[in-house]
Formats: structure tokens, C-alpha cells, sequence
């Protein structure tokens, strides 16, 4: 769990540091860097969900591997149906 919200974070950080760095070199004007910010929040956010979705979808993927390895289907143990 500290792994994933550490690579989350640490994502959505990268891309503010990103849009900081933009607006440093840039030196926009109000309107621009005001557009700038707001696309690094939007950013930032879409950055947590793409690390964290990947993250989740993996683990989950792994753990339903080593399941089918061990032989547990999860089904009904009493008939071995898989409902």
C-alpha cells in the first residue's frame, strides 16, 4: 500500500515540478500561466490515476496468477463449478 502511494504521489509531483519548471523558462503572462497551471493540475491528477490503475492491475493480475498456479479456481468448492 506505502509503495503505491509513494509512486502516486511521486507521479503527480513530477508533473508539477514539470509545469514549474514551464512557467520559470516561459515567464508567461497572467492568462498563460494560469492555463499552464491549471493543465499541471489536470495533469498531476490524470498522472495518480495512470500509476495507481497500472500498479492495482498488475498486483491484482500476479495474485490471480499464482491462484491459477496453485490450483484454487474459486469456485464452488463442493462441485468445482466456477460460479
Amino acid at each position: 500500500m506505502g509503495r503505491l502511494a509513494l509512486f502516486s504521489l511521486g507521479s503527480a509531483a513530477a508533473v508539477l515540478a514539470l509545469a514549474t519548471v514551464l512557467l520559470a523558462v516561459l515567464k508567461p503572462g497572467p492568462v498563460v500561466g494560469l492555463v499552464v497551471v491549471l493543465a499541471g493540475v489536470a495533469g498531476a491528477i490524470a498522472a495518480m490515476g495512470l500509476v495507481s490503475t497500472r500498479m492495482t492491475r498488475r498486483a491484482l493480475d500476479d495474485s490471480a496468477d499464482d491462484e491459477q498456479s496453485t490450483g484454487e479456481q474459486g469456485g464452488d468448492p463442493g462441485t468445482g463449478s466456477p460460479r
